[in-house]
């Protein structure tokens, strides 16, 4: 490698913002307890930053061309740093959700600007170099997040999940102002405003909507109207892109079945392997009594094994179709949550277990090729916009995975608990109902609401399986080549793959 520095500078923000999604995980009961934060709360503590982060990418990237990526990228770490600390004094769960939505907005900018930046600085060789570390960082950071969420909590408190990012952000801006030279892409590019607009009202009403139809119902009034102004801003996004002279997602790449198989896998994969864990981690420490650290323990199984696969994935299955490897690994997310399915009253941790490794199995096939796959089903000028793509749909599915999945397990559980007995346990407010129910009916009711949204997880992730086997039909394989030749683009179209 020329210098190192750069790729340190860079894969220090991307850490920081990728641990971010999965940190707060084993966190939710604790917070809950402190702010008194109510299951929709919990939520948005996830959603709010997934949510941000998802809608906000695309424009970024955009931004990011005309205005320089080094630039942008250390605002967004200034302001992340910020939100990270609002969220660590929080006082109330408004505030809380506020700032991760902050620190949302401060990650895209981070998340928009990591590729760009390192395929402007390295070429040839040291590019791939670059992208392997870049990728094993990316990967180490979603695999420690529940780990050092659960140390964390169980040693000073939640609130330094947040604080740590502050020392780490100091240096990261420190290391990038000084190491890492200012690019740009085409300056004949426009911002496309009114695409960045209206996509982020779809993805909030759709979110929006799955979270009140878990308070509400979802043939109440007001959540029909959310999910019908989410319609009406898709339409609009739609209208948009379609006219624009520099489009956000050119609409036509959607008629392409390659394309719009990889964005459904996209979608589908982070909501039906991630989404779930908050819910499992909520059941390990306010049911089965573990701590943060122990309930953050568990989800290892899972994270071993998807680093096991992924890299051995990389030789021995090299060339392989991508439908294959992440249709495949979509189908075993998808028997995976079917085998969390059988929990009961009795059940611990370890009936989790086998479902985890295969979650985990699927994960390792699924996340290296996703990238490769959006970038060979496009025309090669299209590859910034096609990576940007499959981050967007990636983190609007995890944000939509907590929202559904959560109405799902409520829904369930008020076969036998009050509806708002089933809320408050949902949230983690187990030992305030001991008292008036049965330890023996809270766990019953937790678990059976675990199960029936597993089986919502399984579905979601086989049928998306069985369309990316269907749809993803290219000529190219989905593996480093396709990853490594989009950085050029991406200089150009300011977004990148994961």
């Amino acid at each position: 490698m020329r210098t190192w520095g750069p790729l340190t500078a860079i894969c220090m923000g991307t850490f920081m913002l990728l641990l971010d999604v999965t940190i707060a995980v084993v966190a939710l009961p604790d917070m809950a307890r402190s702010l008194h934060a109510s299951l929709s709360d919990l939520q948005w503590v996830m959603d709010g930053y997934a949510l941000a982060l998802a809608a906000l990418l695309l424009g970024i990237g955009a931004a990011a061309d005309i205005l320089g990526r080094r630039r942008v990228h250390v605002a967004g770490v200034v302001v992340f740093a910020s939100a990270s600390l609002l969220c660590g004094v929080a006082s109330g769960p408004g505030m809380l959700v506020a700032a991760r939505g902050l620190q949302g907005l401060g990650a895209a900018a981070m998340f928009a600007t990591t590729l760009p930046l390192l395929g402007s600085i390295y070429q040839g060789k040291q590019r791939s170099v670059a992208l392997g570390v870049w990728g094993a960082v990316s990967g180490a950071a979603a695999a420690v997040g529940p780990v050092v969420g659960g140390l964390l909590t169980d040693g000073p408190g939640w609130r330094w999940i947040f604080y740590v990012n502050l020392p780490v952000s100091v240096i990261a801006v420190w290391l990038t102002l000084r190491v890492v030279p200012e690019s740009h892409g085409s300056r004949a590019r426009r911002i496309d405003w009114a695409g960045t607009v209206t996509f982020a009202a779809f993805a909030a009403a759709l979110t929006y909507g799955a979270v009140r139809a878990g308070q509400h119902g979802w043939g109440e009034t007001g959540t029909l109207v959310t999910f019908a102004a989410g319609v009406v801003a898709l339409g609009c996004f739609l209208a948009v892109e379609r006219r624009g002279a520099d489009p956000l997602l050119d609409p036509r790449l959607l008629l392409k079945p390659a394309f719009s198989g990889v964005m459904v896998g996209a979608l589908a994969f982070n909501g039906a392997a991630f989404s779930l864990m908050a819910y499992d981690s909520i059941w390990l420490q306010t049911l089965l009594g573990m701590s943060p650290v122990r309930g953050g323990l568990v989800f290892l199984w899972m994270s071993l094994s998807a680093f096991v696969v992924a890299a051995a994935g990389g030789r021995l299955l090299h060339g392989v179709p991508a439908r294959i490897t992440i249709g495949g690994g979509l189908l075993l997310i998808g028997s995976g949550q079917f085998c969390m399915t059988g929990l009961d009253a009795g059940s611990t941790a370890t009936a989790l277990v086998p479902g985890l490794v295969l979650v985990g199995v699927g994960t390792g096939l699924v996340s290296p090729g996703l990238a490769g796959a959006a970038l060979a089903a496009v025309p090669p000028e299209r590859a910034g916009m096609a990576g940007g793509a499959v981050n967007t749909f990636r983190q609007l599915g995890y944000a939509l995975g907590i929202a559904v999945y959560g109405t799902v397990l409520t829904s369930r559980m008020q076969d036998t608990l009050p509806h708002d007995a089933a809320h408050a346990l949902a949230g983690g407010a187990a030992g305030a109902l001991r008292g008036a129910f049965p330890e023996h009916v809270l766990r019953a009711a937790f678990a059976s609401g675990l199960n029936t949204a597993a089986v919502v997880a399984g579905l979601t992730a086989t049928v998306a399986g069985a369309l990316v086997i269907a749809l993803v039909r290219t000529g190219r394989p989905a593996r480093t080549g396709a990853t490594e030749s989009a950085a050029p683009t991406l200089e150009k179209e300011g977004a990148e793959p994961r």
